[in-house]
């Protein structure tokens, strides 16, 4: 345990706590953020929503407790993302745990499930490259009678993944497989859903990224060369060729720099192809089934 002689916060009373995290996060980030980073702590560490932490601004928490807050903004100002250091995220009414060792889950990614969950209703679905599990997940709450699947190629992701599915009581299978080079190993030789947030931030576009992704996510889930940034795409636009069901939907999140190259990569593989742009205008994802004729168009949705 940490020594208690070290911490600077003037009093364990949550009013002080609050003033002494905004004081310390000043100029490291907005102050709606850091605000934000309040109720997402006090909420961890005391279990308090916003209506019980605004009624209770006079109370004090344990030296324990105290403890936790310290360390928590000492984290926060090397730029530590708060989601690891409460050790979970909230996806699409789940919520997750994670950890260095896989990507957290973005408000963009939940927009495609959503989106995803009113455009289908399968009975077969796989997500490539699956991380936490946030989207196979997810995607198993809303269609309970689905045979879900996940595959990714990192072992401590993987274990994530099943944790995750445990500790929300839903029936995922995950399978270790390196999508590049080799065939998942499954029951289900088609799927009526295949999804995917495949690495595609090219290595040029490191230095343009904040810290809080550079130091602490996983370069493997995030970065492909530059002489190739549609590699995972063609893996998989060239898996679901084969083991995407007759009138199967593939969905896959996109660099916003390549969404027309990934469109007429799939339509090159015999997919009629949809480009969509996510709620900041930008676009985010992909969608592709089988037509005779295949065609790429252009959503606003």
């Amino acid at each position: 345990m940490p020594n208690t002689t070290h911490i600077r916060i003037p009093s364990n009373r949550v009013r002080d706590i609050e003033r002494y995290i905004h004081a310390e996060l000043c100029g490291l980030y907005p102050d709606r953020e850091a605000e934000a980073f309040v109720d997402i702590l006090f909420e961890a560490f005391e279990g308090w929503d916003k209506a019980h932490f605004l009624l209770h601004r006079d109370d004090t928490v344990n030296q324990s407790d105290l403890l936790k807050f310290h360390w928590a903004v000492e984290d926060l100002k090397r730029h530590r993302p708060i989601q690891y250091i409460v050790g979970y995220t909230d996806f699409c009414g789940l919520r997750l745990h994670v950890e260095e060792g896989v990507l957290i889950p973005r408000p963009e990614t939940e927009e495609i499930v959503e989106k995803t969950k009113q455009s289908c209703n399968p009975s077969t679905i796989l997500d490539i490259c699956t991380g936490s599990g946030c989207m196979a997940l997810a995607l198993a709450a809303h269609f309970h009678d689905a045979k879900v699947y996940g595959v990714d190629i990192s072992t401590q992701a993987l274990a994530i993944a099943k944790a995750n599915a445990v500790d929300n009581k839903l029936d995922v299978a995950f399978v270790q497989c390196d999508i590049l080079s080799q065939v998942p190993l499954l029951p289900y030789s088609t799927f009526d859903l295949i999804v995917s947030n495949p690495p595609y931030v090219c290595e040029s576009e490191r230095e343009a990224m904040a810290r809080n992704v550079l130091d602490y996510e996983p370069s493997q889930a995030l970065f492909v060369s530059d002489e190739d940034p549609l590699l995972f795409y063609r893996a998989i636009g060239q898996y679901a060729s084969r083991h995407l069901a007759p009138n199967g939907l593939l969905v896959m999140e996109i660099n916003e720099r390549f969404g027309a190259e990934v469109c007429q990569l799939l339509l090159k593989t015999g997919f009629d192809t949809t480009l969509h742009k996510d709620f900041r205008d930008k676009d985010r994802w992909v969608t592709a089934y089988r037509t005779p004729n295949s065609q790429f168009s252009i959503s606003n949705s």
